[in-house]
């Protein structure tokens, strides 16, 4: 897997492309280029008939490296990185940052690539693949690019469970700048997979990852909140702020009631009997308040979260 990882604090689910996928795309790629380069050598045959041979010459020098030069790197540029052979092999050209590549990689893409594609028939590019991690040719080196594949197999997809509703919006004011991408991804992997933990250790691990976050955004942990419904909550509320800077704020209106949807018993122990709904509206959700240790929790509506002990 890729390790470039988004403001959500999600993994980019793309692969880089190894060699085979494509060694296949640029067959694809050069078969392609000559099916085009032969009918236009046609076409400027019949139409060249009365220039001498230097003209003829020179025009056709100048329409093998447009076609066979110029066409990749246009071609290229205006899908973003997906030529006709990648596009059959589902792969794409990214930047080394995951955004779309531009002329300028493209165009060291083409031209490193005549050197160590056209001229030494690939070997170049397949000895700078195989010697990669990634599986980039020196093209992509020098461009900071990466070839990866947009078509994977599908499996489990880890999903994140909602944060109780009322905890939805309760950390808006907390400034999330200081917190690293490699800590969000941690609270995202632990929140994906916290039923699959021993009780003890994923109590733990939520309570010490709740204290990193603390500690970064510089506000304590609510008191009564439990550690892993808090982690969601400042989870969703990232995720809030990166849908209203990337769609506005129609999107934010969206975002902002997700977590008012899910499992109710996300982040406490499962209910073993569940109560036959009410005919009636349920008024709204009010965070509880803490309670001493010897006076018993007020019967109210359940949200599925018990405050620790």
């Amino acid at each position: 897997m890729s390790e470039l990882v988004t403001g959500e604090a999600v993994a980019l689910e793309l692969r880089p492309a190894k060699v085979p996928s494509r060694a296949l795309a640029v067959l694809l790629d050069l078969a392609a280029a000559l099916t085009v380069y032969v009918a236009a050598t046609i076409a400027l045959v019949a139409a060249t008939a009365s220039l001498d041979e230097a003209a003829q010459a020179a025009i056709f020098i100048a329409m093998f490296v447009l076609l066979l030069v110029g066409g990749p790197i246009a071609v290229e540029t205006l899908s973003h990185g997906r030529s006709l052979g990648k596009m059959a092999c589902g792969l794409r050209v990214v930047r080394d940052d995951g955004g779309p590549i531009r002329f300028r990689h493209a165009l060291v893409r083409g031209l490193i690539g005549v050197i160590e594609i056209l001229m030494t028939m690939g070997v170049i590019a397949c000895i700078a693949s195989l010697a990669s991690s990634r599986g980039r040719r020196l093209g992509d080196v020098f461009a900071g690019t990466l070839v990866v594949r947009e078509r994977l197999p599908v499996g489990p997809v880890g999903f994140v469970p909602p944060p109780p509703p009322w905890l939805v919006g309760r950390f808006s004011g907390l400034d999330l700048s200081a917190v690293p991408d490699g800590l969000w991804l941690a609270v995202r992997q632990y929140l994906t997979r916290m039923r699959q933990l021993d009780p003890q250790v994923g109590r733990a691990m939520a309570e010490r990852l709740a204290a990193d976050l603390a500690d970064r955004t510089g506000a304590p942990v609510p008191q009564g909140v439990p550690a892993a419904a808090y982690l969601a909550a400042v989870v969703q509320e990232r995720q809030a702020r990166e849908a209203r800077r990337a769609f506005g704020q129609a999107a934010a209106a969206g975002g902002g009631s997700v977590g008012a949807v899910g499992q109710a018993g996300a982040y406490g122990p499962p209910a073993h009997h569940a109560a036959p709904p009410s005919p009636y509206p349920s008024a709204p959700a009010v965070p509880p308040t803490p309670a001493s240790p010897a006076t018993p929790p007020a019967e109210g509506p359940s949200t599925g979260f018990v405050p620790p002990a």
